[in-house]
């Protein structure tokens, strides 16, 4: 897999980003509520896409390679914080946590053992893996 840098300029005057992947043009920023002008989405947002983008791509090429009757899939994403005595499956007990709500919706005549394993599927997807995973970001000024 080759690598695209991603590149992202703003000035400091606000919070608008301009993102530039290989050949496509991107723009990010806050919500009004939150000091941007909207001309954008969030980062959180972004990050959302990410995850929906790679979770239904996944799903549909594991649906395609198995030729099942997969003709749809729709990912519905949300974003919150939530203190951590809240999540009865986390390791991380105080303070808050990232959560991140996520409904898939197939469509096509699958069975319920093909509903099942897709949405098993899901969570292989790498960009899920990644957010599950271990980070190390290596930063430097130049």
């Amino acid at each position: 897999m080759n690598a695209t840098d991603v590149i992202v300029r703003g000035d400091a005057s606000g919070f608008a980003q301009e993102i530039n992947v290989g050949s496509h043009r991107l723009t990010a920023d806050e919500p009004v509520e939150l000091g941007g002008k909207d001309t954008g989405p969030s980062p959180y947002d972004l990050l959302l896409a990410a995850l929906g983008s790679c979770t239904s791509m996944t799903i549909s090429l594991y649906a395609r390679t198995k030729k099942w009757p997969l003709e749809s899939v729709t990912v519905n994403l949300r974003h919150s914080k939530i203190h951590a005595v809240d999540c009865r499956d986390c390791e991380t007990k105080e303070g808050r946590i990232d959560r991140i709500e996520r409904e898939i919706h197939l469509v096509g005549k699958l069975d319920a053992e093909q509903q099942k394993k897709l949405l098993e599927i899901a969570d292989k997807c790498p960009v899920h893996r990644t957010l599950k995973s271990e980070i190390d970001i290596q930063t430097k000024a130049i």
